[in-house]
């Protein structure tokens, strides 16, 4: 017997998300990924690190996001979801 899916609720609100790529980035990236805050760190390994973190409107905007990330051939390190209490 199937059950039904339940929704998450908070999956069609803004959320806040921290995006890892390896692969270095400037802010001059940040209007072409919707305003993210561009911060190049470290490395992982031998390759550089560049996280982006900013307000998310729903999924299909993150999804935009993420096919922006495939599109330049970057590295998809993690994507993380930052919960309110977190901030």
């Amino acid at each position: 017997m199937r059950r039904p899916m339940t929704p998450n609720p908070s999956t069609g609100k803004p959320a806040t998300y921290e995006i890892q790529v390896q692969g270095r980035l400037d802010e001059s990236w940040s209007n072409w990924f919707n305003g993210m805050a561009i911060t190049p760190e470290g490395t992982s390994g031998d390759s550089p690190v560049t996280t982006l973190t900013g307000v998310v409107a729903d999924q299909a905007a993150l999804r935009g996001i993420l096919e922006r990330i495939w599109n330049l051939n970057l590295t998809l390190l993690s994507v993380q979801r930052i919960e309110e209490s977190a901030r």
